[in-house]
Protein backbone atom coordinates (compact mmCIF):
# COMPACT_ATOMS: atom_id res chain seq x y z
CA UNK A 1 0.00 0.00 0.00
CA UNK A 2 1.68 3.60 -0.55
CA UNK A 3 2.34 5.89 1.09
CA UNK A 4 -0.04 8.14 0.27
CA UNK A 5 -2.98 5.36 0.68
CA UNK A 6 -1.84 4.48 3.76
CA UNK A 7 -2.08 8.20 5.21
CA UNK A 8 -5.57 8.44 3.90
CA UNK A 9 -6.89 5.28 5.46
CA UNK A 10 -5.84 5.83 8.86
CA UNK A 11 -7.58 9.42 8.68
CA UNK A 12 -10.77 8.17 7.76
CA UNK A 13 -10.31 5.79 10.44
CA UNK A 14 -9.58 8.40 13.24
CA UNK A 15 -12.69 10.40 11.49
CA UNK A 16 -14.97 7.35 12.33
CA UNK A 17 -13.50 6.56 15.41
CA UNK A 18 -13.85 10.21 16.42
CA UNK A 19 -17.37 10.66 15.40
CA UNK A 20 -18.14 6.88 16.91
CA UNK A 21 -16.22 8.65 20.30
CA UNK A 22 -18.58 11.58 20.28
CA UNK A 23 -21.94 9.34 20.12
CA UNK A 24 -20.93 6.79 21.95
CA UNK A 25 -19.59 8.76 25.12
CA UNK A 26 -17.62 8.64 28.12
CA UNK A 27 -18.18 4.71 28.60
CA UNK A 28 -15.61 4.14 25.88
CA UNK A 29 -12.95 7.54 26.30
CA UNK A 30 -13.92 8.09 29.85
CA UNK A 31 -10.70 9.44 32.60
CA UNK A 32 -9.44 6.62 34.38
CA UNK A 33 -10.25 6.60 38.55
CA UNK A 34 -7.72 7.54 40.90
CA UNK A 35 -7.79 5.39 44.03
CA UNK A 36 -8.64 6.90 47.24
CA UNK A 37 -9.58 10.23 45.73
CA UNK A 38 -12.67 12.25 47.69
CA UNK A 39 -15.78 13.62 45.66
CA UNK A 40 -15.56 16.58 47.49
CA UNK A 41 -15.39 19.64 45.31
CA UNK A 42 -19.14 19.28 44.47
CA UNK A 43 -19.50 21.33 47.86
CA UNK A 44 -17.46 24.28 46.28
CA UNK A 45 -18.62 27.86 46.42
CA UNK A 46 -18.42 29.15 43.29
CA UNK A 47 -17.42 32.92 42.64
CA UNK A 48 -18.46 34.35 39.42
CA UNK A 49 -16.45 36.76 36.89
CA UNK A 50 -17.66 39.38 34.21
CA UNK A 51 -14.48 38.23 32.01
CA UNK A 52 -13.08 34.36 31.43
CA UNK A 53 -10.17 32.56 33.30
CA UNK A 54 -9.04 33.56 36.23
CA UNK A 55 -5.88 31.41 35.85
CA UNK A 56 -3.88 32.16 38.56
CA UNK A 57 -5.04 33.70 42.45
CA UNK A 58 -2.96 35.52 45.00
CA UNK A 59 -3.16 37.91 47.95
CA UNK A 60 -1.66 41.29 48.57
CA UNK A 61 1.22 41.41 51.83
CA UNK A 62 -2.40 43.19 53.42
CA UNK A 63 -4.42 40.03 52.75
CA UNK A 64 -6.41 41.69 50.11
CA UNK A 65 -7.78 39.51 47.59
CA UNK A 66 -7.83 37.35 45.77
CA UNK A 67 -5.88 38.90 42.65
CA UNK A 68 -6.68 37.46 39.41
CA UNK A 69 -5.01 36.83 35.67
CA UNK A 70 -7.85 37.22 33.33
CA UNK A 71 -8.98 35.91 29.32
CA UNK A 72 -8.78 39.58 28.19
CA UNK A 73 -5.12 40.93 29.79
CA UNK A 74 -6.50 42.27 33.07
CA UNK A 75 -5.88 41.40 36.49
CA UNK A 76 -8.49 41.96 38.98
CA UNK A 77 -9.21 42.02 42.33
CA UNK A 78 -11.96 40.57 44.29
CA UNK A 79 -13.41 43.38 46.74
CA UNK A 80 -15.82 40.73 48.36
CA UNK A 81 -19.64 40.42 48.06
CA UNK A 82 -20.49 44.15 47.94
CA UNK A 83 -17.98 45.46 45.69
CA UNK A 84 -17.22 42.23 43.31
CA UNK A 85 -13.96 42.49 40.96
CA UNK A 86 -12.56 45.68 40.21
CA UNK A 87 -9.68 46.32 37.74
CA UNK A 88 -6.48 46.17 39.22
CA UNK A 89 -3.63 46.17 36.70
CA UNK A 90 -3.08 44.89 32.42
CA UNK A 91 -0.33 43.92 30.66
CA UNK A 92 -0.63 45.71 27.68
CA UNK A 93 -1.82 49.42 26.78
CA UNK A 94 -3.22 48.26 23.52
CA UNK A 95 -6.79 47.31 24.97
CA UNK A 96 -9.00 48.15 21.65
CA UNK A 97 -9.61 44.84 20.64
CA UNK A 98 -9.52 42.90 24.09
CA UNK A 99 -12.07 40.41 24.50
CA UNK A 100 -13.70 38.95 28.01
CA UNK A 101 -13.47 35.38 25.85
CA UNK A 102 -10.91 34.82 23.75
CA UNK A 103 -7.15 35.55 24.03
CA UNK A 104 -5.87 38.68 21.92
CA UNK A 105 -2.02 38.39 21.52
CA UNK A 106 -1.70 42.10 21.85
CA UNK A 107 -3.59 42.06 25.05
CA UNK A 108 -1.28 39.59 26.82
CA UNK A 109 -2.46 36.97 29.01
CA UNK A 110 -1.87 37.16 32.58
CA UNK A 111 -0.66 33.59 34.05
CA UNK A 112 1.32 32.64 37.00
CA UNK A 113 0.65 35.19 39.86
CA UNK A 114 3.37 36.03 42.34
CA UNK A 115 3.38 39.21 44.94
CA UNK A 116 6.09 40.09 46.45
CA UNK A 117 5.68 40.66 50.07
CA UNK A 118 8.52 43.50 50.89
CA UNK A 119 7.95 45.35 48.41
CA UNK A 120 3.68 44.81 47.49
CA UNK A 121 4.80 44.20 43.57
CA UNK A 122 3.08 42.01 41.72
CA UNK A 123 5.50 40.10 39.64
CA UNK A 124 3.75 37.27 36.82
CA UNK A 125 3.87 35.85 34.24
CA UNK A 126 2.17 36.93 30.42
CA UNK A 127 1.45 34.07 28.29
CA UNK A 128 3.21 36.49 25.53
CA UNK A 129 5.28 39.18 26.95
CA UNK A 130 7.09 37.20 29.28
CA UNK A 131 7.89 38.14 33.41
CA UNK A 132 6.21 41.31 34.09
CA UNK A 133 5.63 43.49 37.39
CA UNK A 134 2.86 46.48 38.81
CA UNK A 135 3.22 47.81 41.58
CA UNK A 136 0.91 48.42 44.67
CA UNK A 137 -1.15 50.88 42.70
CA UNK A 138 -1.56 48.48 39.99
CA UNK A 139 -2.02 50.54 35.84
CA UNK A 140 0.23 49.17 33.18
CA UNK A 141 2.68 46.27 33.96
CA UNK A 142 6.15 47.03 32.84
CA UNK A 143 8.39 43.61 31.37
CA UNK A 144 11.03 42.46 33.49
CA UNK A 145 12.37 39.76 31.83
CA UNK A 146 11.91 39.24 27.85
CA UNK A 147 14.39 36.89 27.15
CA UNK A 148 17.26 34.43 28.13
CA UNK A 149 20.56 33.33 26.99
CA UNK A 150 19.97 35.59 23.94
CA UNK A 151 16.47 33.42 23.12
CA UNK A 152 13.45 35.41 23.54
CA UNK A 153 10.74 33.89 26.39
CA UNK A 154 7.75 32.92 24.35
CA UNK A 155 5.50 31.41 27.20
CA UNK A 156 6.20 32.48 30.28
CA UNK A 157 3.95 30.45 32.41
CA UNK A 158 4.27 30.11 36.40
CA UNK A 159 6.68 31.37 38.74
CA UNK A 160 7.97 31.42 42.08
CA UNK A 161 9.79 33.98 44.41
CA UNK A 162 12.56 33.77 46.84
CA UNK A 163 12.80 37.01 48.59
CA UNK A 164 15.56 35.87 50.85
CA UNK A 165 17.88 35.70 47.66
CA UNK A 166 16.00 38.16 45.62
CA UNK A 167 15.47 35.77 42.66
CA UNK A 168 12.37 35.01 39.96
CA UNK A 169 11.88 31.52 39.03
CA UNK A 170 9.90 30.47 35.99
CA UNK A 171 8.61 28.55 33.60
CA UNK A 172 9.09 29.00 30.06
CA UNK A 173 6.64 26.35 28.15
CA UNK A 174 7.84 26.38 25.07
CA UNK A 175 10.73 28.22 22.32
CA UNK A 176 7.86 27.78 19.31
CA UNK A 177 4.37 28.38 20.49
CA UNK A 178 2.36 30.79 22.81
CA UNK A 179 -0.19 30.82 25.23
CA UNK A 180 -2.83 30.70 22.18
CA UNK A 181 -1.03 27.68 20.81
CA UNK A 182 -1.18 25.78 24.36
CA UNK A 183 -2.70 22.52 23.34
CA UNK A 184 -0.41 22.41 20.32
CA UNK A 185 2.61 22.58 22.72
CA UNK A 186 1.37 19.69 24.55
CA UNK A 187 0.88 17.43 21.89
CA UNK A 188 3.70 18.46 19.45
CA UNK A 189 6.44 15.92 21.26
CA UNK A 190 9.04 19.20 21.67
CA UNK A 191 10.84 19.33 24.34
CA UNK A 192 12.38 22.17 24.44
CA UNK A 193 10.29 24.13 27.41
CA UNK A 194 12.58 25.63 30.29
CA UNK A 195 12.82 26.65 34.05
CA UNK A 196 15.00 30.25 34.59
CA UNK A 197 16.55 31.17 37.34
CA UNK A 198 16.87 35.47 37.36
CA UNK A 199 18.62 37.71 39.65
CA UNK A 200 16.58 40.72 40.41
CA UNK A 201 19.86 42.52 41.83
CA UNK A 202 22.36 41.81 38.97
CA UNK A 203 19.73 41.27 36.06
CA UNK A 204 20.93 38.04 34.97
CA UNK A 205 18.79 35.13 33.96
CA UNK A 206 20.18 31.85 33.29
CA UNK A 207 18.51 28.31 32.35
CA UNK A 208 18.61 25.71 35.35
CA UNK A 209 16.38 22.89 33.69
CA UNK A 210 15.86 22.43 29.90
CA UNK A 211 14.97 19.78 27.74
CA UNK A 212 11.26 19.46 29.35
CA UNK A 213 7.81 18.99 27.27
CA UNK A 214 5.47 22.04 28.20
CA UNK A 215 6.70 22.60 31.81
CA UNK A 216 3.40 24.77 32.93
CA UNK A 217 3.07 24.87 36.65
CA UNK A 218 6.49 26.09 39.44
CA UNK A 219 7.18 26.52 42.97
CA UNK A 220 9.92 26.94 45.80
CA UNK A 221 9.66 24.61 48.57
CA UNK A 222 10.08 26.41 51.67
CA UNK A 223 13.17 26.95 53.00
CA UNK A 224 14.00 27.54 49.06
CA UNK A 225 16.41 24.56 48.92
CA UNK A 226 14.60 23.45 45.72
CA UNK A 227 12.76 24.06 43.13
CA UNK A 228 9.70 22.27 41.26
CA UNK A 229 8.53 22.04 37.80
CA UNK A 230 5.55 20.34 36.71
CA UNK A 231 6.10 18.73 33.15
CA UNK A 232 2.50 17.99 31.72
CA UNK A 233 2.36 15.40 28.77
CA UNK A 234 4.67 12.70 31.51
CA UNK A 235 3.16 13.89 34.08
CA UNK A 236 6.36 14.11 36.05
CA UNK A 237 7.63 17.04 38.79
CA UNK A 238 11.06 17.62 37.79
CA UNK A 239 13.17 19.40 41.36
CA UNK A 240 16.31 21.24 40.79
CA UNK A 241 18.32 21.47 43.32
CA UNK A 242 19.13 25.85 44.44
CA UNK A 243 21.20 24.99 47.64
CA UNK A 244 22.80 22.05 50.01
CA UNK A 245 24.85 19.22 48.60
CA UNK A 246 22.85 18.91 45.75
CA UNK A 247 23.21 21.99 44.62
CA UNK A 248 22.88 22.33 41.21
CA UNK A 249 21.57 18.93 40.26
CA UNK A 250 18.01 17.72 39.44
CA UNK A 251 16.01 14.48 40.23
CA UNK A 252 12.17 13.66 40.49
CA UNK A 253 10.17 14.85 43.08
CA UNK A 254 6.97 12.78 41.85
CA UNK A 255 4.61 11.42 39.59
CA UNK A 256 1.20 12.97 39.24
CA UNK A 257 -2.08 10.92 38.40
CA UNK A 258 -3.02 13.33 35.54
CA UNK A 259 -2.09 16.18 33.40
CA UNK A 260 -0.51 19.40 35.96
CA UNK A 261 -1.64 23.12 35.39
CA UNK A 262 -0.66 25.38 38.65
CA UNK A 263 1.35 23.81 41.57
CA UNK A 264 1.18 25.79 44.90
CA UNK A 265 3.34 25.65 48.31
CA UNK A 266 1.07 25.73 51.11
CA UNK A 267 2.63 27.52 54.84
CA UNK A 268 3.35 24.25 55.91
CA UNK A 269 5.47 23.41 52.95
CA UNK A 270 3.39 20.79 51.15
CA UNK A 271 1.95 21.11 47.59
CA UNK A 272 -1.27 21.85 45.72
CA UNK A 273 -1.48 21.12 42.37
CA UNK A 274 -4.38 21.45 39.94
CA UNK A 275 -5.18 18.69 37.26
CA UNK A 276 -6.55 20.25 34.22
CA UNK A 277 -7.65 16.76 33.04
CA UNK A 278 -7.08 12.58 34.45
CA UNK A 279 -5.51 10.40 31.95
CA UNK A 280 -7.63 8.83 29.16
CA UNK A 281 -7.36 6.41 26.75
CA UNK A 282 -7.13 9.35 23.88
CA UNK A 283 -4.18 11.12 25.99
CA UNK A 284 -2.60 7.87 26.42
CA UNK A 285 -2.82 7.44 22.58
CA UNK A 286 -2.55 11.26 21.26
CA UNK A 287 1.09 11.03 23.43
CA UNK A 288 2.92 7.77 22.92
CA UNK A 289 4.80 9.78 19.86
CA UNK A 290 5.14 12.96 18.37
CA UNK A 291 3.91 12.39 14.66
CA UNK A 292 0.36 11.06 16.26
CA UNK A 293 -0.11 14.18 18.28
CA UNK A 294 0.85 16.35 15.76
CA UNK A 295 -1.80 14.01 13.42
CA UNK A 296 -4.57 15.09 15.79
CA UNK A 297 -3.50 18.74 16.06
CA UNK A 298 -3.94 18.91 11.98
CA UNK A 299 -6.99 17.14 11.52
CA UNK A 300 -9.17 17.48 14.85
CA UNK A 301 -11.18 20.79 16.14
CA UNK A 302 -9.54 22.17 19.03
CA UNK A 303 -13.40 21.34 20.87
CA UNK A 304 -13.30 18.09 19.85
CA UNK A 305 -9.71 17.51 21.04
CA UNK A 306 -10.46 19.07 24.52
CA UNK A 307 -13.54 17.01 24.76
CA UNK A 308 -11.73 13.64 23.91
CA UNK A 309 -8.91 14.63 26.40
CA UNK A 310 -11.31 15.37 28.66
CA UNK A 311 -12.40 11.47 27.83
CA UNK A 312 -16.07 13.42 27.08
CA UNK A 313 -16.53 14.14 30.82
CA UNK A 314 -14.92 17.53 31.92
CA UNK A 315 -13.96 17.80 35.96
CA UNK A 316 -11.71 18.80 38.39
CA UNK A 317 -8.95 17.56 40.14
CA UNK A 318 -6.85 19.01 42.93
CA UNK A 319 -3.86 16.39 44.11
CA UNK A 320 -1.67 17.37 47.29
CA UNK A 321 1.90 16.30 47.94
CA UNK A 322 4.03 16.31 50.68
CA UNK A 323 7.02 18.56 50.88
CA UNK A 324 9.78 16.55 51.82
CA UNK A 325 9.07 13.20 49.84
CA UNK A 326 6.84 14.15 46.58
CA UNK A 327 4.30 11.14 48.39
CA UNK A 328 0.46 11.98 47.31
CA UNK A 329 -1.11 12.79 50.45
CA UNK A 330 -4.56 13.62 49.15
CA UNK A 331 -6.74 13.76 45.99
CA UNK A 332 -9.64 16.17 46.06
CA UNK A 333 -11.93 15.33 43.12
CA UNK A 334 -15.47 16.56 41.23
CA UNK A 335 -15.50 13.75 38.84
CA UNK A 336 -18.67 14.68 36.68
CA UNK A 337 -18.01 18.04 36.70
CA UNK A 338 -21.45 19.01 38.29
CA UNK A 339 -19.77 22.36 40.09
CA UNK A 340 -15.92 22.71 39.36
CA UNK A 341 -14.06 22.09 35.87
CA UNK A 342 -10.71 22.69 34.04
CA UNK A 343 -9.16 24.02 37.06
CA UNK A 344 -5.80 25.51 36.60
CA UNK A 345 -5.00 26.55 40.19
CA UNK A 346 -5.77 25.38 44.33
CA UNK A 347 -3.97 27.86 47.00
CA UNK A 348 -4.87 26.83 50.64
CA UNK A 349 -5.54 30.01 52.69
CA UNK A 350 -6.80 30.21 56.16
CA UNK A 351 -8.28 26.83 56.63
CA UNK A 352 -10.34 27.09 52.73
CA UNK A 353 -8.74 26.18 49.14
CA UNK A 354 -9.18 28.56 46.58
CA UNK A 355 -9.42 27.05 42.83
CA UNK A 356 -8.95 29.26 39.33
CA UNK A 357 -9.94 27.99 36.13
CA UNK A 358 -8.08 28.65 32.67
CA UNK A 359 -11.25 28.56 30.67
CA UNK A 360 -14.42 29.37 32.73
CA UNK A 361 -15.32 32.75 34.32
CA UNK A 362 -15.57 31.54 37.80
CA UNK A 363 -13.54 30.94 41.37
CA UNK A 364 -13.95 28.24 43.77
CA UNK A 365 -13.98 28.23 47.76
CA UNK A 366 -14.15 24.86 49.72
CA UNK A 367 -13.64 24.64 53.11
CA UNK A 368 -11.06 22.76 54.14
CA UNK A 369 -10.01 22.17 57.75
Amino acid sequence: MSISRRFRTWAVATAVVAVLIVFVGPSIIGPESIVGSKNVLTTAKMIPLPVDGPESLDWDPRGEGPYVGVTDGRILKWRGADLGWVEFAYSSPHRGNCSSHKVEPACGRPLGLSFEKKSGDLYFCDGYFGVMKVGPQGGLAEKVVEEVAGQKIMFANQMDIDEEEDVIYFNDSSDTYHFGDVFFAFLCGEKTGRAIRYDKRTKEAKVIMDRLHFPNGLAISKDGSFVLSCEVPTQLVHRYWAKGPKAGTRDIFAKLPGYADNIRRTEKGDFWVALHSKKTPFSRFSLMHPWIGKFFMKTLKMELLVFLFEGGKPHAVAVKLCGKTGEVLEVLEDSEGKKMKFISEVQERDGKLWFGSVFLPSVWVLDHQ
